[in-house]
């Protein structure tokens, strides 16, 4: 690669956040250091932007969804951040919820990222999540029965967005007796409301 091409491979990319690893795969760079001694040189001219150890991107304008799910991989958006704008629950949150493999919260740029800790069998199941550019965010129904998952109780504000039928084609990853009687418990109170 020449010199100048290193910079314009990341611009030309669709991604808008690199982990350092996307970055030297990017650039098919197999010396560690050289990569690190560019990538600085990039952030003190101002052609990159330093998000958090190890992650960059091109500008401030970076997608915050897509950071969250490189800061612990892997993690897909879900929760709150998918039933709010769903209209499933009414209540806002300005944190994104992420599902990964641990529980934490993260200040990183002003944006508080609530990782929730689910089983890496549920983790790494595709059914139910949705490709949004270069990261995973979980669809309306997989972030219902997630939450169902992690919390005791809890209420939902509006249930009618939901696709029942695509809420009991996921139930199942779950593999809780539990959680589908809870499931089948707010089914019939949506019903009994129709």
């Amino acid at each position: 690669m020449k010199k100048g091409d290193y910079l314009t491979t990341i611009l030309r990319s669709n991604k808008t956040v690199f982990s350092f690893k996307d970055i030297i795969l990017l650039w098919r760079e197999s010396n560690l250091k050289a990569a690190r001694v560019r990538i600085n040189y990039y952030i003190k001219n101002g052609d990159l932007y330093h998000l958090r150890r190890g992650l960059y991107a091109k500008d401030k304008n970076y997608d915050k969804q897509e950071l969250a799910t490189k800061i612990y991989v892997p993690a897909y958006v879900s929760l709150e951040t998918i039933l709010g704008p769903a209209g499933i629950t009414f209540q806002y949150y300005s944190q994104i919820f992420i599902a990964s493999y641990l529980t934490r919260e993260i200040n990183c740029q002003g944006q508080i990222y609530s990782f929730r800790k689910i089983k890496d069998l549920i983790l790494t199941n595709r059914l139910g999540l949705e490709a949004r550019g270069e990261y995973f965010v979980a669809s309306k129904e997989r972030a219902f029965l997630e939450v169902i998952y992690l919390n005791k109780d809890y209420h939902f504000d509006n249930l009618s967005p939901l696709n029942w039928s695509k809420v009991f084609k996921i139930l199942p990853i779950y593999n809780n007796q539990k959680m589908s009687l809870k499931v089948k418990e707010f089914y019939k109170y949506w019903q009994s409301n129709q």
